[in-house]
């Protein structure tokens, strides 16, 4: 299977290569430059610039690698030791295809991350801003302000998933981690988004789960989230540009909507903190065998909530060089389902604050810090709060448009009483230490 793979791969980029025409960032309409060029775009814009004059097919690729010094402690004294090292470098493959006048594909294959060491497709969509394809020139009065997207990949909820690292792709994200509360998940889905003086709206509707498949149980409450967008983005002047948004997501279904803050199955960017020692057995003395505690998703939080209901509020400011993105954003739902009890109510909130300055020609050095919180209980009988608080202070420098390297401290540390059963490895947890990350981008 994994030769398949390969030859697949090596004829796509054979044929590609045959196919494509100017291997650059305006080759495709209505398409996010990849690069430092792409920095503080969020929706791509409704600005008809590129002329179709056929099918183009544009290859690209990111690659990141990070060493990592961290260290990592908790109350029980029992996680594993960290050294400095290498982490295991992450890959992504990147097809975008002008179909037809105002019709594009896009399509990214994961080819290593943290969580899959196979390659694998992360999902795909395809972005409708002209309907000439049913007759030339339809609806298009309306569709000078609409794009239609349609596919399996990642939904617009929020503006923080426009910013994050996806597993490769790291050249947008100032930072070398994404926030605690990931807002991120691939599911099937269709949106509408209209733009219009500086205005913004989105609409769509997911199957709210992570993994397709049409099988059902006696437990399946399979239901479909619903999310949308509003929205202001206009550069005011020359030096200043001021964005604000607010987002909604609402799933009603037990046994979907739960990946929100959990459907990025390429892992977390921090590899092995808060990692327990296994303990092996020793019957003699009465010690039982215990298995080391992890996942690939550490240093992320998923509340897990069935019938979640979220609101995330985003405040995007650039003067000059100066940067500010915010997040503000509530989550509240049940565990009905992973957890059957009379008490399933829970309630989360995430707040996070970015700035950062940007400097030198072209902007191409930055400094700047981040501080992102979660607070709040699985059950509203819990007698106190989870809380999560995470520092990162950091530089970075963009050697050519499509090259980043970043330097950044990070300190994470989890706080309160709650942090019991499966998640007793948390209790009086912190990890800090020095990343150094490279990432490349075209």
């Amino acid at each position: 299977m994994k030769n398949l793979i390969r030859i697949l791969m090596i004829g796509v980029l054979i044929g590609a290569g045959e196919l494509a025409m100017g291997q650059n960032n305006r080759s495709l309409q209505f398409f996010r430059p990849v690069g430092q060029d792409g920095l503080n775009v969020f929706e791509t814009p409704k600005v008809d610039t590129v002329e179709y004059d056929g099918i183009k097919v544009r290859v690209g690729g990111d690659f990141a690698m990070q060493f990592q010094g961290i260290d990592h402690s908790n109350t029980a004294g029992n996680l594993i030791d960290l050294g400095s090292d290498f982490n295991l470098p992450t890959a992504n493959l990147n097809l975008d295809v002008q179909l037809y006048d105002g019709v594009r594909m896009h399509l990214r294959t994961y080819l290593s991350s943290k969580h899959h060491n196979e390659a694998w497709i992360k999902g795909g969509h395809m972005q409708i801003d002209k309907l000439d394809f049913i007759s030339e020139g339809f609806l298009e009065g309306l569709m000078q302000y609409t794009s239609i997207t349609v596919g399996l990949d990642e939904f617009n909820y929020g503006d923080a998933h426009f910013r994050r690292t996806d597993n490769a792709r790291a050249i947008y994200n100032p930072f070398v981690g994404n926030y605690i509360m990931d807002a991120f998940s691939t599911e099937a889905f269709g949106e509408i988004t209209l733009q219009t003086n500086g205005l913004l709206a989105v609409v769509g509707v997911t199957n709210g789960k992570l993994n397709q498949n049409v099988s059902l149980n006696a437990n399946s409450d399979n239901q479909p989230s619903f999310y949308g967008k509003v929205g202001y983005d206009q550069q005011l002047n020359e030096d200043f540009r001021l964005r604000l948004t607010g987002s909604w997501y609402i799933n009603n279904g037990t046994t979907t909507g739960t990946y929100l803050y959990g459907g990025d199955r390429a892992g977390s960017r921090y590899y092995n903190i808060m990692k327990t020692e296994a303990i092996e057995a020793d019957p003699d003395n009465g010690i039982v065998a215990v298995p080391s505690q992890a996942t690939n998703f550490d240093g992320r939080f998923n509340p897990r909530f069935g019938k979640l209901t979220a609101i995330q509020v985003n405040p995007f400011i650039k003067f000059k060089g100066l940067e500010f993105f915010g997040i503000y954003e509530l989550a509240n739902g049940n565990n009905e389902f992973t957890a059957p009890t009379a008490d399933t109510e829970g309630a989360f909130t995430q707040i996070a604050a970015e700035l950062l300055y940007r400097f030198g020609a072209n902007e191409r050095y930055y400094i700047g810090g981040r501080y992102n919180t979660v607070n709040g209980k699985l059950r509203e009988s819990a007698t106190e709060d989870l809380n999560i608080s995470r520092l990162n202070v950091g530089a970075g420098w963009f050697l050519t448009n499509n090259i980043i390297t970043k330097l950044e401290y990070v300190n994470q540390q989890y706080n309160g009483d709650g942090w019991v059963g499966n998640n007793a490895r948390f209790a009086g947890g912190e990890f800090k230490g020095f990343m150094v990350e490279a990432a490349i981008s075209f």
